[in-house]
C-alpha cells in the first residue's frame, strides 16, 4: 500500500532521486493447465523467461527471497513464466543502464522509459510496434479502468504506435504547507493570497516563531539543486503561470521561456532581497528543503506528495518535525495562493512501457497478459495490498489493511509491493473500491479534503515530443542558466527578451514549441500557435 509503505517522497516539479539497481529471479514449479484468456492461467502454453526492467518510486524497496515473495509466485504459476525483473528509481542511472542494454544486445523484453527517452528509442527503431498487442481486446482491464482510448491515441509520437502509458495517478497534491502552530503563536491566519504569504514569510523570519530567542528561522525554502529556479516560488503563481506547458487564448505557452518569466524573476529577486527565504535554497538538493522544515528552520515549503503532512506516514514532514524537534504541537497545514484559479495543470500520461524490437511475439503476448492482469482487481489488490484475509480484509468494495500482518510480511521484507505495485497507482477508486487505512487520522483526511478542493487548469490535451533534430535538454539547460544569470548577476530582467530570443533561435525553442503547437492542434482538432518573437 503506497500510503502505508515506507516510501520515499517524490517531489513533482523538481528533480527525481537516483538509486541503486535491484534485480531478482524466481523459480517456477507449477505444472497445472488452464485456459489462456486474459487474467487466467496460461500454464498450458510453453514456459517462457521474461526479462523486464521498470521504474519504482521507493528507492529502498527490494524484492525478498522467493519463498517470501507471494506476488512472484502467483504471477509465475499463473502465467507459466520466469520473470527476471530489474528495477530502479527513474533518473540518469536508470537511463544509462537501459541505454547500455539496448545498444549492447541485452535489451529487456519489456521496459519503462522517460518520455524524451522513449521518443529517441522510437526514432532509433529499437522498440516494437504495439498495434496488434495493446488493444482493448487483449488488455480489457487496462483499458476499462486505467487508460482511455483517446489518451492512448494522443500519447503516440512520430506517427507510430510504439509506446503505451503506464497507468498513472490522476489525483494530484500540489500544495504549500505552513506551520500553523507558528501562525497561532504570532496571531496570524493561514495565508490565502500572495501578499498574505509574503507577510507570513516575513513574520516567520523576523518574529521568532519558535520562541527560542534566536534569529534562526526563515519563511520559506526550496531546492534549486545548484542549477535552476524551481517552480516552488509563489511568484510563478502570483503572475498567473500555474502550468509548465499550457494553452492560453489559442496559444501554446511554455512557462519557463515565456516573455512574462522576466517579471517572475524580478519578483523573486525582491523576495530574496527581503531575506525571508532560506539563503541555501539555490544549492539545496531535492529533499534538503524538507529537512529545513522538519528541523524547525523554515515555516513554509511546497510539495506534491500526498502524505507529506500526515500524522503517521514514513515520508511525513509532520511526523519527522515532531520526532526531531520534540515539538508535539507542530502542525503543518496545506494552503495555496492559487487554490481558486489553478495550482497546476490536469495530469497527462507520463511513463511509457515499451517492448524491444528483438522480443519474440510470444514474449510480448505473454507480457501483455501479465500487465493486463496487474491492471485487474485481482492483480491490483495483490500487488498493492497483499493477500486477502492476511494483509487486508475485503467487505464489499471496502478494503481494510491489517496493519500488523502487512508490516511483518511486506514492509519488513523490503516493502516489496512497492516493486510489483509500480505498474498501477494507489487509486483503488478507479476500480470501484475504497481503502480504509488504519494509519490515516482525521487530521490526514482533513488535509486530503483541502487538497482536493484546489482547482487545476486544463492540460494541453495530448502528449508531445520534440521534433526530430531538436535538443530539448540543451534548451532547458541554457534556459536555466539564463534564469540564474538574470536573478543573481543582473539588477533587473531587462535583458530577458534578448535571452529569450537566443533561446528561440540558437537553442531551437521556436522549432520545439511550434512543433508542440502543431501536435496539439492535430490531436485536438483546433489550431494553436506559439509566439516565438518578443
Amino acid at each position: 500500500m503506497k500510503t502505508f509503505r515506507a516510501a520515499s517522497a517524490v517531489l513533482l516539479a523538481s528533480s527525481l532521486a537516483l538509486s541503486a539497481c535491484g534485480s531478482d529471479t524466481g523459480k517456477d514449479t507449477n505444472t497445472n493447465t488452464s485456459t489462456s484468456s486474459p487474467g487466467a492461467s496460461t500454464n498450458s502454453k510453453e514456459k517462457l523467461t521474461l526479462n523486464w526492467m521498470w521504474v519504482v518510486n521507493n528507492s529502498s524497496a527490494k524484492l525478498p527471497a522467493a519463498d517470501k515473495d507471494f506476488v512472484r509466485k502467483a504471477i509465475e504459476e499463473k502465467f507459466n513464466v520466469t520473470i527476471n525483473l530489474e528495477y530502479m528509481v527513474f533518473g540518469t542511472d536508470y537511463t544509462n543502464k537501459l541505454n547500455l542494454k539496448l545498444s549492447g544486445g541485452d535489451a529487456p523484453d519489456m521496459f519503462m522509459a522517460g518520455g524524451q527517452e522513449s521518443n529517441k528509442y522510437i526514432l532509433d527503431k529499437v522498440s516494437a510496434d504495439l498495434t496488434k498487442y495493446v488493444t482493448p481486446q487483449n488488455m480489457p482491464n487496462y483499458f476499462k479502468s486505467w487508460i482511455t482510448e483517446p489518451e492512448m491515441k494522443r500519447y503516440q509520437v512520430q506517427d507510430v504506435f510504439m509506446r503505451a502509458p503506464v497507468p498513472f495517478m490522476k489525483s494530484q497534491y500540489f500544495s504549500y504547507y505552513v506551520r500553523k502552530d507558528w501562525l497561532d503563536k504570532l496571531g496570524l491566519k493561514i495565508p490565502e493570497t500572495y501578499d498574505e504569504m509574503i507577510n507570513v514569510m516575513k513574520a516567520f523570519t523576523l518574529n521568532d516563531p519558535d520562541g527560542n530567542g534566536k534569529n534562526d528561522t526563515y519563511g520559506f525554502s526550496a531546492a534549486g539543486n545548484g542549477a535552476s529556479v524551481p517552480g516552488d516560488f509563489p511568484e510563478w503563481f502570483s503572475n498567473g503561470m500555474a502550468g509548465g506547458l499550457y494553452l492560453e487564448n489559442d496559444q501554446f505557452i511554455d512557462r519557463g521561456s515565456d516573455l512574462r518569466t522576466g517579471k517572475v524573476l524580478d519578483d523573486i529577486r525582491k523576495t530574496i532581497a527581503a531575506k525571508i527565504v532560506d539563503p541555501d535554497w539555490y544549492l539545496n538538493k531535492p529533499g534538503q528543503q524538507l529537512e529545513k522544515a522538519q528541523t524547525g528552520k523554515v515555516g513554509i515549503f511546497y510539495s506534491a506528495t500526498r502524505e507529506i503532512a500526515f500524522d503517521n506516514a514514513a515520508v511525513s514532514v509532520q511526523k519527522k518535525t515532531k520526532e526531531i524537534t520534540g515539538v508535539q504541537t507542530a502542525d503543518w497545514q496545506p494552503f495555496h495562493i492559487a487554490a481558486k484559479t489553478g495550482v497546476g495543470t490536469e495530469v497527462l500520461p507520463g511513463t511509457p512501457f515499451m517492448f524491444s524490437a528483438k522480443a519474440s511475439d510470444e514474449k510480448i503476448k505473454r507480457s501483455i497478459e501479465i500487465l493486463d492482469w496487474l491492471s485487474s482487481p485481482e492483480g491490483f489488490l495483490l500487488t498493492n495490498y497483499g493477500q486477502e484475509g492476511v494483509h487486508y480484509k475485503k467487505n464489499g468494495n471496502r478494503i481494510e489493511i491489517q496493519a500488523d500482518a502487512y508490516k511483518k510480511d511486506i514492509v519488513d521484507n523490503g516493502s516489496f509491493l512497492d516493486v510489483w505495485g509500480a505498474f498501477t497507482p494507489n487509486e483503488p477508486e478507479r476500480l470501484g473500491m475504497e481503502l480504509i487505512d488504519p494509519n490515516e487520522t482525521d487530521h490526514d483526511r482533513a488535509i486530503l479534503a483541502k487538497l482536493r478542493s484546489y482547482k487545476y487548469i486544463p492540460s494541453i490535451g495530448t502528449n508531445v515530443a520534440p521534433p526530430t533534430g531538436t535538443d530539448l535538454s540543451a534548451f532547458r539547460k541554457q534556459m536555466n542558466l539564463f534564469h540564474t544569470k538574470v536573478l543573481f548577476d543582473e539588477k533587473d530582467s531587462s535583458n530577458w527578451p534578448k535571452y529569450r530570443a537566443e533561446l528561440m533561435e540558437k537553442y531551437g525553442g521556436k522549432a520545439i514549441f511550434e512543433g508542440y503547437a502543431e501536435q496539439i492542434s492535430k490531436a485536438l482538432g483546433k489550431t494553436y500557435t506559439f509566439k516565438a518573437a518578443n
